[in-house]
């Protein structure tokens, strides 16, 4: 059902007040041509609520040429803040960026949390950020699994579907998304609520079996069928099916790079008011398909990038897969079983 532009706006102010707003921040809104009107009135709002100092900087729509469909995930690297140093220095000199417009997997984004200031990205349709409005409890749940992450020296994955894959953990380092920025340089995302990290490099090896109703982003499309990803040394080796598996085969090629098929961050969902069915309800054109990376017991792997964590894979593709029904063990032990976490430290309590 539709939200209001009251409750955008309270829902904000319960955000930023998580986020560490007060009287004593300044918060800048980042907006382009296609940011919602309605969210950003809704951060400008809701941040002179709590009495920051609030600023907007609003930039043209960027556009690179080998770009394809207008997802904001379908091509990553340059922005339109790339080479804008005195709108990056504007950003800087906030404690609180509220994101509309998506920095994500850019050099820029990384240049400004280093400074201290912390990025909220908030994209999605106000009805999706109603439904996951972020708490304390979900930040609880994910940092209780992050002490599980971080202490694993190894993950695998299995399902009957077919899957069977394994990694190497601890070459780089856990990340969460929880769904405010509460601490100096945190980045995060509202609606969110799962954790990742990467594999060693060339460690990630096995089979993933993309099954029928798993997810392919930014596709943003149901599998109607099986997907089969051979991994060998942390990148896809090969790519076996039907039609799909032949459509995803050209999109990767159509880059002309082989950083492509590499493996990237690898976690799970612990966000249990995200849906598998939402992303049937939406337009393609809605937001990112939060539901889809963030819900409840799902193994979501990536390939692509791995600059944010100080990698050196920097290409412009970057997948996220949502599986169900998988088992996910770290060092042996389960943490989700058939799509169920299992872990005690990561309940949906």
């Amino acid at each position: 059902m539709p939200v209001s532009d009251c409750e955008l706006t309270q829902m904000f102010e319960h955000v930023l007040t998580l986020s560490r707003v007060d009287a004593t921040q300044s918060v800048a809104v980042l907006k382009s041509h296609y940011s919602d009107p309605r969210t950003v009135r809704a951060a400008m709002d809701a941040a002179q609520r709590l009495g920051a100092k609030v600023y907007a900087v609003e930039l043209p729509s960027f556009n690179h040429p080998k770009a394809m469909g207008n997802d904001m995930t379908a091509y990553c690297g340059d922005t339109a803040l790339t080479g804008n140093i005195a709108a990056q220095r504007a950003l800087e000199a906030a404690d609180l960026i509220v994101d509309t417009m998506m920095l994500l997997h850019s050099p820029e984004q990384e240049q400004i949390l280093k400074t201290g200031t912390r990025i909220l990205l908030a994209v999605e349709p106000p009805e999706v950020l109603a439904r996951m409005l972020p708490t304390v409890a979900d930040k609880e749940r994910v940092l209780a699994a992050e002490q599980v992450l971080k202490a694993a020296r190894s993950i695998q994955v299995k399902s009957r579907a077919g899957s069977d894959f394994r990694a190497q953990l601890g070459q780089y380092p856990s990340v969460t998304e929880y769904g405010f920025a509460d601490e100096p340089g945190r980045w995060d995302h509202w609606p969110s609520g799962f954790l990742f990290s990467w594999p060693n490099e060339e460690t990630a090896q096995g089979t993933l079996v993309i099954d029928v109703g798993d997810i392919v982003l930014p596709f943003k499309t149901y599998s109607r069928e099986q997907i089969t990803l051979e991994i060998d040394k942390g990148f896809i080796a090969s790519i076996h099916g039907g039609f799909e598996a032949e459509y995803l085969r050209d999109y990767l090629k159509y880059f002309n790079d082989p950083e492509v098929y590499g493996i990237s961050h690898i976690g799970w969902g612990l966000q249990p008011r995200a849906q598998w069915t939402a992303m049937g309800l939406h337009d393609k054109n809605d937001g990112m398909c939060m539901d889809a990376r963030a819900f409840y017991g799902n193994f979501l792997f990536s390939t692509g990038p791995n600059t944010e964590v100080g990698g050196t894979r920097k290409t412009p593709c970057h997948l996220d897969i949502p599986l169900r029904r998988c088992d996910i063990y770290l060092d042996d032990q389960a943490v989700v079983l058939a799509g169920e976490v299992v872990a005690p430290e990561a309940s949906r309590a």
